[in-house]
This record gives structure tokens, sequence and C-alpha cells, in this order.
């Protein structure tokens, strides 16, 4: 398996703030080394002034994109042929794409076609046929690195209690879903398995639930038994209906 992923952040500085930009950085950092980092849009504009500040303290190449004409998204052009020549360069492993532009959906189904994972980060308008798309995605508002203390709580987003993790249809259904296609024969399924399937077939994240690991996630909830094994080293759980 390898384990120095490159990975390659493109950047739409158009529909996307630059507050959560560090916190897109760190989340990327557990997956691999983003070796190209580029954003993408008019540096002309004062619309990018917030961007023009993160530039240097993130090693960040800028891409001068004009508007060379009224209507038409010049920004999005160069970036899906910036991501395409990366693609066919082999030497990117994971792409991560930053926007709130569900214009790049198409662009994120041709990478995931070449066995690519795509990582997308967007604000909370972003439209979920983008969200889908990603092989895993993360609002930006709940990256927000504005405060300085660290905890257990994901900064910028309240976690959600029990009742509202019961309560999201959606999630219980993914989990359950996820814990009964990975159960072995004794029923109990190994949680890094349980994750794995998840990330292959949804883009969930426990950051929009306020979570940094999807195992305080699964606590909380209180929807799995729990058990350690091999010397407390992994996690098994087990749907609380079958036990």
């Amino acid at each position: 398996m390898k384990t120095n992923i490159r990975i390659a952040l493109l950047i739409d500085c158009d529909n996307v703030s630059s507050v959560s930009v560090d916190g897109v950085l760190e989340e990327l950092a557990k997956y691999g080394t983003v070796n190209v980092r580029h954003a993408h849009g008019n540096w002309k504009s004062n619309q990018l002034s917030g961007w023009v500040e993160k530039l240097h303290p993130f090693a960040i190449r800028p891409i001068q994109q004009f508007a060379y004409t009224t209507g038409k998204n010049a920004t999005d052009a160069a970036m899906i042929i910036d991501a395409m020549d990366l693609l066919y360069s082999k030497n990117i492993d994971a792409f991560a794409l930053m926007t709130s532009d569900s214009d790049f959906t198409p662009l994120v189904m041709r990478i995931l076609e070449n066995g690519l994972p795509v990582y997308g980060f967007g604000e909370k308008k972003t439209p979920l046929p983008f969200v889908h798309a990603c092989s895993q995605f993360i609002y930006t508002e709940n990256l927000h690195n504005e405060t300085a203390e660290k905890s257990d709580e994901q900064p910028g987003v309240s976690k959600r209690s029990r009742n509202e993790l019961r309560g999201d249809t959606a999630l219980v259904k993914l989990l359950r879903t996820s814990v009964e296609q990975t159960s072995e024969e004794d029923g109990w399924s190994d949680l890094s398995k349980v994750g794995k399937y998840i990330s292959n077939n949804s883009s969930f994240s426990p950051i929009n639930y306020g979570y940094k690991k999807i195992s305080e996630l699964i606590r909380i909830s209180e929807l799995f038994e729990i058990e350690m094994r091999h010397n407390n080293n992994a996690i098994y759980i087990k749907d609380v209906r079958t036990v």
C-alpha cells in the first residue's frame, strides 16, 4: 500500500472563502502530502484580497485568469484544464477541490473514473450533486480555525447530540448498512472496515457532525454495541438491534 500519497489541491477562489484554507490543509495532511496547491481566480479583482493574504503563508501558487468576457466563468475552465493536466501527468494520487460550484461535478466524476479519490471542500451553499459526487466532502464552515483553543469539538460546528444523530435517517441508514455489509461471522464489524466501506460509498465525514473521528460519533449515537479487541487496538461494533 502506498503511504506517501501526493495530493493536488485546486482552489476556486471565486466561489469559496479563504477563512478555512488552513483547516483544509490540516485535514488533507491526514491523507498525504499536498504537493500541488493552485489557487485560480482573477487576482486583479479586489474580491480576492482575502486570498492574497493566504498565498505565501500556506505556499499556495496563484493562477491568474482574466475575465475576458462577461457571463463566462473563465476560472472554471482554467481550473478544469489544470486538473486534467495533473491527472494525465501521473504524478498525483488524489485531488482536493475547494469550491462551492456544482459545475465541477463532471470533473469529479472524470477523476474518479481514473481511480483517484476526490476530497471536496465547500461552503454550506454547495449544491448536493457536487457534495455527493466527492469521495469525501467537508463543509468549510466546520473547519474555521478562528479560535486558538483546541478541543475534541470541531471548531465552527457544535457536536450533534445523541438524539440529533439518531434522528438523521440518512446517517443512521448509512451506518447500519455499512456495519451490516462488513460484519464477520460472529455479527461484529471491525470499525476500520466500516470506515473504509463508508468512504468508498459516500461523501460522509464525521467533521460535518462535529466529531473528529467516526469512533466518537459511533459512541455518542448509541446505535451500536462497542467491543475492544486485539489488545485494545481494534474497535468492533454491532447493531444494538441484533444484540
